[in-house]
């Protein structure tokens, strides 16, 4: 018993966005492998949608990690309110939403918390989302060790806001709009490269509000936990570790990446498999953009037109709500017939399973972080579409830095002929073997710091070792 005792055990509280769950998900099995307990927490909403995705598909399953479990990792699950009725659209009252996670939200992670931080073996440590703005407030009250996760180039323009705002870049009448050249650990970013919330007029919506007191209580983390790449981001990343313990421990995959064994899906998987294999090799355009980026109609409309115009194969995931939730007629009329075999339109699929099969070539993409880093470790080069909030940011390492993908469109609006333009930069000729060439460079800095004695494994084995440091220190 007294042994157990010695075992480090976190719970982990994830946004409650399908594109944070993920990566927090493979963090729980990584941690588990390496002996510890986790308390996994979905909301109740999110539980919801996930155990209905999976019902489509024949399981009924209530504890998502029953399975992992069952092979030897130590992994609990619980589900708490976010403060809302299961029934209430979250992404049509999204503001409302927000509020509840502001306000609402703490008072029930509270309550767990202290239920649980008496288990066996007792609870130490609290992995959470850096957008959240509790986390210090709830590590505190229970002598916890505080632990953040946010992707390295939006944590540091976030963390140095107050620069950003002296400098007239942010929060002023009429922004600068020449390159930020002073954010220590960043080097020349544009204003168009700052994330949406930073670019916006209004800066007092509730999700600035959010913003400003997550990133604040995220400065009192006492390690922040990376998705990404030492080599990748070696400047930001050493410049983030001099203000506070910063481990780049990414990419955080699934093992062997595979579908995890995980349920994370908020809607019904589409198999594309056998679709895919009746295609060439490297013949096929994959287009997505993402679990929560919305679209405008008239933009679906002018990307499914340049698809046409482009004449490749391509899969397009159309979630059911990308244009909003009581909005279904988006598609050209005709466009199902017009497309015949060259096309294949599905409400969601396994991305990993799609982007890994020999068939892709390419990736049109919103630019979320999780799958940049897929594309990577599948040399497929990306067709960049940034729609809100970090995908800006993202762009610029993809597009600028790293050279692994090219723009949809320089400029709004969004049309037909760029479109296909672009799609073809990407999927043929000389600048799409410059592409591959450059990302295959990029796959080998992400497979080298995944190696037993890369730095992303070094950093993830000292990350373990300082928390338990720390976990002694607390708790003697």
């Amino acid at each position: 018993m007294a042994e157990n005792h010695q075992k480090p055990n976190a719970i982990m509280i994830p946004c409650p966005l399908q594109g944070h769950i993920v990566p927090f998900v493979n963090l729980a099995m990584k941690l588990a492998s390496k002996g510890f307990t986790i308390t996994f927490v979905n909301t109740q909403s999110i539980h919801h949608q996930i155990s209905k995705a999976q019902q489509v598909v024949g399981s009924t399953q209530d504890d998502l990690f029953a399975g992992v479990r069952n092979s030897g990792l130590d992994i609990r699950y619980a589900t708490v309110s976010d403060g809302l009725p299961l029934g209430f659209d979250r992404s049509l009252n999204h503001d409302q939403f927000i509020e509840c996670i502001i306000h609402v939200f703490s008072a029930h992670i509270d309550e767990l918390v202290g239920n649980v931080v008496h288990s066996d073996p007792p609870l130490t440590c609290l992995i959470a989302d850096t957008f959240y703005v509790w986390p210090s407030i709830i590590a505190n009250k229970y002598g916890l060790v505080n632990v953040s996760t946010e992707p390295a180039l939006v944590l540091t323009l976030y963390y140095h806001l107050d620069m950003l705002r002296s400098n007239g870049h942010f929060g002023s009448q009429d922004n600068r709009k020449d390159i930020i050249d002073y954010i220590p650990g960043a080097w020349a970013i544009a204003p168009t490269d700052l994330m949406s919330y930073l670019q916006a007029s209004d800066i007092w919506t509730v999700m600035h509000r959010m913003i400003y007191k997550a990133f604040e209580d995220a400065k009192r983390a006492d390690f922040i936990v990376c998705n990404t790449v030492q080599e990748l981001e070696s400047e930001t990343i050493s410049t983030l570790h001099q203000k506070q313990p910063c481990f780049a421990i990414g990419p955080i995959f699934p093992t062997g990446f595979t579908k995890s064994s995980v349920a994370t899906n908020l809607w019904s998987e589409s198999d594309c498999t056998h679709w895919l294999h009746t295609k060439p090799l490297g013949s096929v355009l994959y287009v997505s953009f993402g679990s929560l980026a919305r679209v405008s109609k008239h933009e679906i409309l002018e990307i499914a037109q340049g698809l046409l115009l482009s004449k490749v194969n391509f899969i397009w995931v159309l979630r059911p709500d990308i244009v909003s939730s009581d909005e279904t007629d988006i598609l050209p009329v005709g466009f199902n017939d017009d497309i015949k075999d060259k096309g294949l339109i599905v409400p969601w699929c396994c991305q990993i399973e799609v982007i890994s099969h020999r068939g892709i070539r390419g990736f049109l993409t919103h630019c979320g972080w999780n799958s940049i880093l897929e594309s990577i470790s599948c040399s497929v080069p990306l067709l960049c579409f940034p729609l809100l909030t970090d995908q800006f940011t993202n762009w610029k390492l993809v597009v600028d830095d790293w050279r692994i993908g090219v723009n949809l469109c320089d400029e709004k609006p969004v049309t037909r002929e760029k479109v296909s333009e672009n799609i073809n930069r990407v999927m043929s000729g000389k600048s799409a073997d410059e592409l591959r060439n450059q990302i295959k460079e990029v796959r080998k800095t992400l497979e080298n710091a995944l190696a037993s004695n890369g730095s992303s494994e070094k950093n993830f084995n000292q990350f373990i070792k300082d928390l338990s440091a720390k976990v002694k220190e607390k708790h003697g």
